[in-house]
């Protein structure tokens, strides 16, 4: 059971990249906290590469894992949080804004699965979901959107796609490895739906 001290519990809801994380969310409308805008700098001598020598935006050790976990218990905990706002395209943060969850929030992005022990243990987790759509429709959305958005140039982002096509499975594996429930987009958001129904979530 959550401490006294918590305001709001977390859904944690992870995926392959386009795999419908943001759309789920925003269908719900509730308060959402962006994990993508956790990502390191691009100039961070951190950022993994892959043998060509890119950034591997798709590996763990891209994102700011202590950051996010801080930034989820912290908003579970007094109800708002100051989080970055990252953009793909510019390779960084460019700024900053307030998210506040009177009750039940989603912390949505790919590494998600890496908060589940710590949320636990903080008492702010409410669930902890991997969706796991069919993998070439994933494919088919994620490079439309990645397109439209201009995120990086269409030859990288088609090599991207393609390489993640063959990892979908292994994402969803350990998100499931890691503590969450793996869930198809359509039923994700009818049992979210009833944890929605009891907010807020504030004990």
């Amino acid at each position: 059971m959550p401490s006294p001290s918590v305001h709001a519990r977390a859904v944690l809801l992870a995926g392959p990249s386009g795999s419908g994380k943001s759309h789920l969310a925003a269908l719900l409308g509730w308060p959402v906290l962006r994990l993508d805008d956790f990502y390191r700098d691009g100039d961070d001598p951190l950022l993994p590469r892959d043998e060509s020598g890119r950034v591997d935006w798709d590996a763990e050790g891209s994102w700011h894992t202590d950051a996010a976990l801080a930034a989820v218990v912290e908003l579970a905990t007094t109800g708002s949080v100051e989080a970055p706002v990252y953009s793909i395209s510019e390779n960084g943060r460019v700024g900053c804004h307030t998210v506040t969850a009177p009750g039940t929030f989603i912390a949505e992005g790919l590494f998600a699965d890496r908060l589940v022990a710590g949320c636990r243990d903080a008492g702010v987790l409410a669930d902890a979901i991997v969706l796991a759509p069919n993998a070439l429709v994933t494919f088919a959305r994620r490079f439309a959107r990645d397109v439209v958005e201009a995120r990086k140039p269409v030859p990288f982002l088609l090599r991207r796609g393609l390489r993640l096509l063959g990892e979908h499975g292994d994402v969803v594996r350990r998100c499931a490895k890691a503590g969450m429930r793996s869930v198809p987009p359509h039923r994700a958001r009818a049992e979210l739906a009833t944890i929605g129904a009891a907010r807020p979530a504030a004990v």
